[in-house]
């Protein structure tokens, strides 16, 4: 997992910067197939065309939504399991959240099919652009499935850490989709803006399926698409902050349509004007409140993996950069927007006087605090970032609730207008109430910080010098996480998988050759493997690795058998933990998602493949008492497993 060390140990602003610029140009690659259809269409067909495929989008972003439900649910669970280094249901969330999202693709289609022009006339149609709309929403329809499977991949290829890869796939099917719109659109009208926006879907689909064969941190199988309700419901948890995000744009998009038809028809604009004003200002809504949430979904991985790692000094830092960020973007864009509009309007045709004015001047009024609503949903992401989904949700929906109940209102006391006053209204009051809400977290993470350095009270009596303490124990005991609590409170490192690298630097062999010669493989087999000599090889060189570790000075070794290797040590402590079956097969089913028949499976195979190995190298059973100098049953507490140990290390030294 170099990676994820990666990413608990390099500088937060570059592990931002590399994760975060691409991720922003994959969103608004992304968000370019509908507004590169709309800029080619407004110029070379008209305002009411773009009111025709701004009737098509909400039912897109429904799609977009469900993927990223799923998507950024796995990519959050993909973190902060990589973080607590449990890694082993991953390809299992992948699968499952694939699978739904394809599901979720095909439900759309058959709803949109079924309801044809009764859907497109309650999203808010007119008479003059329905039939556009049916014509470019058939052929949208049509590769839905396919597109959200690729969007929902895009994030969890990220969250895999591999950023660039995600914006390739993102760039080359953007690329086809602005290269294709003129040449479709004046052979096939509207239908050819769709059509070049499907084939450049496809083509991303593709090379982001191609990713699956050279993940990181997962391997897919037909196995990983069984369907676990388990796994799917802790997707759907921290991805619901992400869908209700979109599903408010598509209630707020319909709602104002509405509106505008209503209320245009009875000002000089007509209901066509306002619609496709706010169209196009909508557009140019998502290019901002994109590039704020490419940086927070950026962030995301860095983010869920250190506070997985419990390392919330890097928390904290990447918050304050996340809003330093958000911050600059949403002043530049601001001052942008009010200082010309007309440029803006412009980018998207106007072939009316009239429709030009009203555009500039809605676009400055509903614009004008857009920079409150990036701050607020990158705060909600953050949220989810962390696992904590049931604050994120109601505070990403916050401020479209606010704008919804607003815009009901405005309009009758400010005419068509009041649709637009609506926005910079929420934004404040949902920015207050966001102001809140983090300041209260920053305080959480602070009392956290706190906990982490408390956790556990151990005598405060340092280690002698060159006190090693190995870590032998039973599978789903948690012995490795107590390791690691009693060296971070005696000040001193633990070595787990380090052992591995430092092995393999001494040998030439491969880290990932070593790292499996006790991994958990049929008995008989295992026997004839570890008597190669390539293996024997591998065995000599971790031994040495694990005396060259504990002549370095005081350190917590967990697991490789260190007890055997370094029993002629004197000042070496030697732990087992072990525990019930029952308390190992539930933390095994909590920690990896397992069945309970998977789970004690796999106690079985892991525990025979350690007594195996640990047989081989010494002649002797793994787990006898009189190998050890403690033995300690965690099933009664981990923290309490720690404290026992720094007791019982306090007393050797004070012998």
């Amino acid at each position: 997992m170099e990676n994820s060390n990666y990413l608990g140990n390099e500088k937060v602003g570059k592990l931002l910067r590399q994760f975060s610029i691409p991720c922003i140009c994959s969103l608004i690659i992304s968000c370019l197939y509908n507004i590169v259809d709309q800029i080619f269409v407004g110029n070379m067909i008209g305002y009411v065309a773009n009111g025709a495929t701004g009737i098509i989008f909400p039912i897109t972003v429904v799609g977009w939504g469900m993927s990223l439900f799923f998507g950024d649910g796995i990519a959050a669970s993909l973190s902060v399991s990589l973080g607590r280094n449990e890694t082993k249901s991953i390809h299992r969330s992948v699968g499952n959240g694939l699978l739904w999202t394809f599901v979720s693709g095909i439900a759309i289609i058959a709803i949109s099919y079924i309801c044809g022009d009764n859907l497109l006339w309650l999203i808010g149609a007119t008479n003059e652009n329905i039939q556009m709309a049916h014509n470019y929403g058939f052929i949208i329809y049509a590769m839905m499935p396919l597109a959200m499977v690729q969007n929902a991949l895009a994030a969890i290829i990220r969250a895999d850490g591999s950023p660039r890869y995600s914006m390739l796939a993102m760039t080359v099917g953007a690329v086809i989709n602005i290269v294709g719109d003129p040449l479709c659109i004046s052979v096939w009208g509207i239908q050819g803006a769709a059509v070049a926006t499907v084939f450049g879907q496809f083509v991303s689909f593709i090379i982001c399926i191609s990713y699956l064969r050279k993940s990181k941190t997962f391997k897919i199988s037909l196995d990983s698409f069984r369907p676990d309700f388990k796994l799917t419901r802790k997707m759907m948890s921290l991805g619901t902050s992400s869908l209700l995000t979109q599903l408010f744009i598509v209630i707020v998009t319909i709602i104002n349509n509405i509106l505008l038809v209503k209320y245009g028809a009875r000002s000089v604009y007509g209901a066509d004007i306002p619609l496709s004003a706010f169209v196009v200002i909508m557009k140019l809504f998502q290019i901002v409140l994109n590039i704020a949430i490419g940086i927070a979904v950026g962030a995301q991985p860095i983010v869920g993996y250190n506070y997985g790692a419990k390392q919330y000094d890097r928390v904290k830092q990447l918050l304050k950069l996340v809003l330093k960020w958000t911050a600059i973007v949403g002043t530049v864009c601001t001052a942008l927007f009010e200082a010309a509009p007309k440029m803006f309007i412009l980018m998207f045709g106007a072939d009316s006087e009239l429709y030009l004015d009203f555009a500039i001047n809605c676009l400055r009024i509903y614009l004008s605090l857009i920079l409150f609503t990036c701050l607020q949903k990158v705060c909600a992401i953050f949220l989810q970032s962390i696992g904590h989904a049931k604050a994120a949700a109601p505070l990403s929906a916050l401020r479209d609730v606010l704008l919804i109940l607003i815009s009901l209102v405005a309009p009758r006391l400010l005419g068509v207008t009041g649709v637009f006053w609506a926005a910079p209204i929420a934004d404040a009051l949902a920015m207050v109430v966001t102001a809140i809400v983090m300041l209260r977290l920053w305080k959480k993470i602070n009392q956290m910080e706190q906990n982490n350095a408390q956790q556990f009270t151990l005598p405060q009596m340092p280690t002698q010098k060159g006190t090693v303490i190995t870590i032998s124990r039973e599978h789903g005991s948690g012995g490795k996480l107590i390791g690691q609590l009693l060296a971070d409170k005696l000040g001193i490192p633990c070595y787990y998988k380090e052992m591995v690298a430092v092995a393999a630097k001494e040998s030439g062999l491969a880290k990932e050759f070593i790292s499996n010669i006790n991994a958990d493989e049929n008995a008989v087999m295992k026997d004839l493997y570890l008597s190669t000599e390539i293996v024997q090889n591998a065995i000599t060189a971790q031994d040495k690795a694990i005396r060259k570790i504990a002549d370095s000075g005081s350190c917590v070794i967990v697991g490789r058998s260190a007890n055997y290797v370094l029993q002629e040590y004197p000042n070496a402590i030697h732990v087992f933990i072990y525990a019930p079956k029952d308390f190992r097969i539930k933390r095994v089913m909590e920690t990896y998602g397992d069945s309970p028949e998977k789970a004690e499976s796999n106690i079985r195979r892991a525990d025979s493949a350690r007594a195996n190995y640990y047989k081989n190298i010494s002649g002797n059973t793994w787990g006898e008492r009189h190998n050890y100098d403690l033995l300690i049953d965690s099933s009664v507490g981990i923290e309490k497993c720690a404290s026992a140990i720094g007791e019982f290390i306090g007393k050797r030294q004070n012998q």
